[in-house]
């Protein structure tokens, strides 16, 4: 519990320093490429700090130079920080809404450019998810949880439509990531923090351009078949489930 206590006022401390950095920052820096990268140092200093150590496979599989929306199953708040300070690309994250309220946190994340979107208001959310195309088509990838909250038993939970609309309307390829070892650290509903061993897998590439709105179901089960079958395949030789 002395551990989970530090890590707490840990993060507060970083989060609090390095988030008026990027405020302050993002009135000098026309892109936010520099502000990311502020968001991928806190990651690290938390990773470090709670002693985590991630694996990556699949990396062959992303092209940096290329605009993707990376969508990745969500267990425990550490896969904020494990995507941040392992997946490296720049990518804009499209978050909930109640996440940019928090002071500091929330100010911080607009200045690195990252998209709000509000759950429970369905013409404000597709409005998000417009601002978010517009970005795409201009050369930005995006990270979205397709579940759109943490599982609190582990299994993956269906899928939200907004991220397969987005994906058809832009026209980029989605990118599966599976995470497994972050619910063992941190679980919903739980404030202790463990040390512990994540791996991150980095999927193939799922080509969106044959897809329409009217067709996004397929695409749906498409990707929820791949990121459910890599999971429970890990998981099970893991016994992380």
């Amino acid at each position: 519990m002395i551990k989970t206590v530090f890590l707490i006022i840990w993060v507060g401390f970083i989060t609090f320093v390095l988030g008026i950095v990027a405020i302050i920052a993002a009135f000098f820096v026309r892109s936010k490429d520099p502000i990311h990268k502020i968001g991928v140092f806190w990651a690290k200093l938390i990773l470090f700090a709670s002693r985590i150590k991630v694996t990556v496979n699949g990396l062959a599989n992303i092209d940096s130079s290329r605009s993707y929306i990376y969508m990745c199953n969500h267990r425990s708040n550490f896969d904020i920080p494990v995507l941040l300070a392992c997946l490296p690309v720049q990518f804009r994250w499209l978050a909930k809404a109640e996440l940019f309220k928090i002071p500091i946190f929330g100010p911080a994340m607009r200045a690195a450019g990252y998209i709000s979107i509000d759950r429970f208001n369905r013409a404000s959310a597709f409005e998000s998810i417009s601002e978010a195309a517009k970005r795409i088509q201009n050369g930005a990838s995006v990270m979205i949880f397709p579940e759109g909250t943490r599982s609190r038993d582990g299994t993956i939970l269906p899928f939200k439509k907004g991220g397969f609309v987005l994906a058809v309307d832009a026209g980029v390829p989605i990118v599966p990531i599976i995470l497994t070892g972050t619910r063992s650290i941190m679980s919903k509903g739980r404030l202790r923090v463990f040390s512990g061993n994540v791996t991150m897998e980095i999927g193939k590439p799922v080509d969106t351009s044959g897809y329409t709105r009217e067709t996004k179901d397929d695409l749906i089960e498409r990707v929820r078949t791949i990121i459910c079958d890599a999971f429970y395949r890990r998981s099970e030789a893991n016994q992380d489930a």
